[in-house]
C-alpha cells in the first residue's frame, strides 16, 4: 500500500493500524475527532474533512466506534432500551461510517485495487447471536454491516477493483473495551492491528461486500 487514511486515528486500533503501515513504508493521513476535530457524526464535518483530501488512497480504514450511547452501558434487558441511547449508538456506528463511505467514493482510485473497511463486530451478526443482550450495539453493528454490503454492490460499478468489507477485529485490550472484556481473551492494539493487516492485504475483489474476523474466517451475517 502506498496510502492509506484512518478514521479515527487517535484511538488504540486506529492508532495502530497507522504505525503499522507506517513501520511498512506507507504514506499515512490520520484523522480524528480528538486531534483533528472530525466529528463523524456530523455530515458536513466528514465532507469537509475528506473534501480537503487528494484521490488515491489506496486503503480507507474506518476505526471509530463506541459501546456506550448518550451515556448508557450496553443493555442486558429490553427493560433497558433508551431511545437516546440507540439513536447515539447509530449515529457512530452506522451512520457516521456510512457517511465516511458516502464521502471516500472520490478518493478511491479507479485503475486498480483498493480497500475501504470499516470495524464492525461478531456481536452484530444476526446468525451468530447466541446469548442476546447489547441490544443498541447489536443492532448498530448489523445496520452497518448492511451498509457495507450494499455498498461495495454499488461501489463495483464504478470501481470494479475495489474491495469494501466489515471487519471484526476480536477483543481488544483499549479504553474502548475496558470494564466489558470480562472472561475474553484480549489482544494489544498492535496485535490486532497486524492481524486485521493480515486480513486487508489478502483480500480480492471478488471478496467485496463480506465480512470477515482477524483471521480472515468469514463472519455469517
Amino acid at each position: 500500500m502506498k496510502r492509506a487514511l484512518i478514521i479515527g486515528a487517535s484511538g488504540g486500533i486506529g492508532g495502530a493500524v497507522a504505525s503499522a503501515l507506517r513501520a511498512r513504508g506507507t504514506q499515512v493521513v490520520g484523522l480524528s475527532r480528538s486531534t483533528h476535530g472530525l466529528d463523524i457524526t456530523r455530515e458536513a464535518s466528514v465532507a469537509e474533512h475528506l473534501g480537503a483530501l487528494e484521490p488515491g488512497f489506496d486503503l480507507i480504514f474506518v476505526a471509530t466506534g463506541q459501546l456506550s450511547g448518550a451515556g448508557h452501558p450496553p443493555e442486558k434487558t429490553l427493560k433497558s432500551l433508551d431511545p437516546a441511547a440507540m439513536a447515539a449508538q447509530f449515529a457512530v456506528n452506522c451512520i457516521g461510517p456510512a457517511m465516511v463511505l458516502k464521502h471516500a467514493q472520490r478518493l478511491l482510485p479507479r485503475d486498480r485495487q483498493s480497500v475501504f473497511a470499516a470495524l464492525s463486530a461478531r456481536v452484530g451478526s444476526v446468525g451468530d447471536n447466541r446469548l442476546g443482550g447489547w441490544y443498541s450495539y447489536r443492532a448498530a453493528k448489523a445496520a452497518l454491516n448492511q451498509i457495507i454490503h450494499t455498498g461495495a454492490i454499488e461501489l463495483a460499478r464504478t470501481h470494479p477493483q475495489a474491495i469494501c468489507v466489515a471487519l471484526h477485529p476480536g477483543t481488544v485490550a483499549t479504553n474502548f473495551t475496558e470494564g466489558y472484556a470480562a472472561r475474553h481473551a484480549t489482544v494489544t492494539p498492535s496485535e490486532a492491528a497486524q492481524n486485521l493487516l493480515a486480513v486487508i492485504t489478502g483480500l480480492e475483489p471478488a471478496q467485496t461486500g463480506l465480512f470477515f474476523d482477524w483471521r480472515g474466517t468469514p463472519v455469517p451475517w
